[in-house]
């Protein structure tokens, strides 16, 4: 008997815990969005011409020590509407989220802890706005208020809430069965303490990792819109805008709509990968709570 427990503590012992490791793809996503918002937040104190301004005789330039990514079609800096690009997106990549996360993931709560009507009411809803298609009904909602930044951005917000909501209300499922829980419940806690101290901050961890991927998502999205025409107004740039006025120069300059997609590539990529990295991470699944 002595024997088989020693046996089992050296077993124990000899058994090395496992950590998880991130990767180099991890590291090379986190080095690229370290760039990519290093150059948009500090745009304005590079040494680059203005992305709007214009020279016709230097329509679609090669690269050149002048401009390193060449011109577009109306002379414009393509470093500098790239970099501006971003900005852009960036905004609005993060912003729409926010509200989404805001409003989505306090409703997912809140119906995932009270249950009855106002779950129902809450799901029927989220159902109702999933009906329609995200895309026609951004184009459509975009094409009668108008294009503005503004605009677009609440337009994407609003139709993240419900992603966020059932991701904020299978959380809160979960864990409001949890002892933790039924030990604040017994203790009198009030709904407000609860939702507040002992739900919302391990609810926030999936949020957080669902956000960096709808992040990713919206990015997409508005690249779609811009793209198509109904995205952000000229003369600003954002991505998607740069790649729907380089695709009238693919057989001269294909560059004007490549760089772009590749930008947009891999900041969506890296928001994918950092996103999958936390939601695994932070699943419950892997360890108690």
């Amino acid at each position: 008997m002595a024997t088989l427990e020693l046996s089992l503590e050296d077993e124990a012992v000899a058994t090395p815990v496992r950590r998880r490791r991130l990767g180099m793809l991890f590291w090379f996503a986190i080095g690229w969005m370290v760039l990519v918002f290093a150059v948009a937040i500090f745009a304005d104190f590079l040494p680059l011409p203005s992305p709007t301004d214009m020279d016709m005789l230097e329509r679609r330039a090669p690269i050149s020590a002048e401009h390193w990514l060449g011109t577009d079609g109306l002379g414009r800096d393509e470093l500098s509407r790239l970099i501006y690009g971003a900005r852009i997106s960036l905004i609005v990549g993060l912003c729409a989220p926010m509200i989404g996360v805001t409003i989505g993931g306090a409703l997912g709560i809140l119906a995932g802890y009270f249950r009855g009507r106002f779950e129902s009411f809450v799901v029927g809803s989220m159902d109702v706005l999933l009906a329609f298609p995200p895309l026609i009904l951004a184009l459509a909602v975009t094409a009668y208020l108008g294009q503005s930044i503004f605009n677009l951005t609440c337009i994407l917000g609003v139709l993240g809430i419900p992603a966020f909501m059932r991701v904020a209300r299978a959380a809160t499922l979960t864990l409001a069965r949890r002892e933790f829980v039924v030990a604040a419940q017994a203790l009198g806690a009030t709904h407000a303490r609860i939702l507040l101290r002992e739900l919302l901050p391990n609810v926030l961890l999936p949020l957080v990792a669902f956000f960096l991927l709808g992040v990713a998502v919206t990015i997409v999205v508005e690249g779609s819109l811009s793209f198509l025409g109904l995205g952000v107004p000229p003369p600003i740039s954002s991505w998607g805008s740069m790649i729907g006025e380089g695709r009238e120069s693919l057989e001269v300059a294909p560059q004007l709509a490549f760089i772009p997609a590749i930008a947009m590539f891999l900041t969506v990529l890296s928001f994918n990968l950092i996103g999958d990295t936390m939601r695994a991470l932070t699943d419950p699944r892997q360890g108690a709570l």
